[in-house]
């Protein structure tokens, strides 16, 4: 059976929100900066825009289809330890970060897999 939304529709909106997310890392870089954990060394800013970067080269190579894999491989990785830096600590006041970073990381290794 043929599936009524091809994968590379969700692929290209999968894109889209990765690629907003980085966009929002560097708009909101002195708010997010601030949220970067205090183990983390220098300036949380340097954080935020490598983020943000990864997250836009993350889209662009899954809709461009160029080292797809390696990609979205990375974008996971980076997802999980946003739960486990950041997230995990405000998890029974605010549960959302950890669910949404967990079902983006786990998105990104489905597209990841995909041939």
């Amino acid at each position: 059976m043929k599936p009524f939304i091809p994968s590379k529709v969700a692929e290209f909106v999968f894109s889209a929100v990765i690629a907003y997310f980085g966009y929002l890392h560097f708009k909101n870089a002195d708010f997010m900066g601030g949220m970067v954990p205090d183990y983390f060394p220098g300036d949380g800013k340097i954080y935020i825009y490598l983020t943000g970067a990864g997250f836009v080269l993350a889209a662009i190579a899954i809709v461009a289809n160029f080292q797809k894999a390696l990609a979205c491989y990375l974008l996971a990785a980076v997802l999980l330890i946003f739960v486990f830096a950041i997230h995990l600590d405000n998890f029974k006041s605010n549960p959302s970060g950890v669910l949404k970073d967990t079902a983006l990381a786990m998105a990104a290794i489905l597209i990841g897999n995909k041939k």
